[in-house]
C-alpha cells in the first residue's frame, strides 16, 4: 500500500515536469544528463533496452541519482510525454 502511494505522488511530480517541459527524453541525452550529473532523477518504461539500462543505472549509481523502473511500457510513456514516438527512457532536469 505504500508503494503505491510513493508511486501516484512520483507520477504526479513527473507529470507535472512534463508538463513544464524540464525533462529530458532519449537514451543519448539521459545517459550524457546523468555522467554531468545534471539530472534528479531517472525513469525506465518496462520494456525498456537491456544495454541502456545497464548503462543508465551503472553511471546513476556513481552519481547517487535515482533510477526508477516503471509499470509502464515505452509506447505507454510516448503517450504519457505527447510525444509521437515511443519513450523507452526520461529524466528530471536537475
Amino acid at each position: 500500500m505504500v508503494q503505491e502511494t510513493e508511486m501516484e505522488t512520483e507520477f504526479k511530480d513527473l507529470r507535472s515536469k512534463v508538463q513544464d517541459k524540464k525533462v529530458v527524453i532519449g537514451a543519448e541525452r539521459v545517459l550524457k544528463g546523468v555522467k554531468a550529473r545534471q539530472v534528479a532523477s531517472v525513469y525506465l518504461a518496462k520494456n525498456c533496452p537491456m544495454k541502456v539500462k545497464e548503462d543508465v543505472e551503472y553511471y546513476a549509481k556513481l552519481g547517487g541519482i535515482p533510477v526508477i523502473s516503471m509499470n509502464y511500457t515505452n509506447e505507454e510513456l510516448g503517450v504519457f510525454c505527447k510525444k509521437n514516438f515511443f519513450v523507452a527512457i526520461l529524466a528530471i532536469s536537475a
